[in-house]
């Protein structure tokens, strides 16, 4: 089994890899610092599993998703965060994800989630495998910040926290026009006004603390 592991930071890398490496049929594990790195090896290797983090400088792990998805890939997909499931999995699983699994519990899920998507299953938590029965994909049911494109939520959340502008677009590594442009369409999408209104939207929701 040939694997990627895609993340910006080299000790999450190699715990990953460490438990990566105790599955008998593993043969190759590659890797990538970010996600125009992980793009480029996915195009011209044939991955029985990427692992991908959400929050990559540039592009993101959903962006290498979607381009997976528009070529046509047959790679599989586990998306691996910082952020809460219910933040970005439904948003992954309906791009094709075949998995979704938060950094803080990562390493008791890995080796399950591994197995099953390798066997061609889904791999959720128990947990929010209820939340997706109950409420599905309906539009109707979102929140407002789960309405918000994926960089759109990593912008917002970053506001959220008190970080400028100019703040927020060197994390991204975007443009502080570019920064600006989300805000608008954050503000509007969510009928707020300011900053403010995100950070005590984003703790009521339990998105940041």
């Amino acid at each position: 089994m040939k694997i990627l592991i895609a993340d910006d930071h080299s000790i999450v890398r190699e715990g990953l890899k460490q438990y990566v490496k105790t599955l008998d049929d593993v043969k190759i594990i590659d890797e990538a610092v970010n996600g125009a790195e992980a793009w480029s090896k996915i195009k011209v290797n044939e991955y029985d599993l990427v692992i991908l983090d959400v929050a990559m400088p540039g592009m993101s792990g959903l962006d290498v998703l979607q381009k997976i998805k528009s070529w046509n890939l047959n790679t599989r997909v586990l998306i691996l965060s910082v952020y809460p499931q219910e933040q970005f999995a439904i948003r992954a699983i309906k791009m094709g994800a075949m998995g979704y699994i938060s950094k803080d519990s990562a390493y008791e899920e890995l080796i399950l989630a591994i197995e099953k998507i390798t066997g061609g299953e889904r791999y959720i938590s128990s947990a929010f495998a209820e939340k997706l029965a109950l409420n599905g994909f309906d539009s109707a049911s979102l929140k407002p910040h789960e309405k918000l494109s994926e960089r759109e939520l990593q912008v917002m959340l970053l506001l959220a926290r008190g970080k400028s502008v100019t703040e927020v677009s060197k994390e991204l590594f975007i443009s502080d026009k570019t920064v600006s442009t989300h805000r608008i369409h954050i503000l509007k999408k969510m009928e707020m006004k300011k900053n403010a209104e995100l950070t005590m939207y984003a703790l009521k929701n339990n998105l940041i603390e």
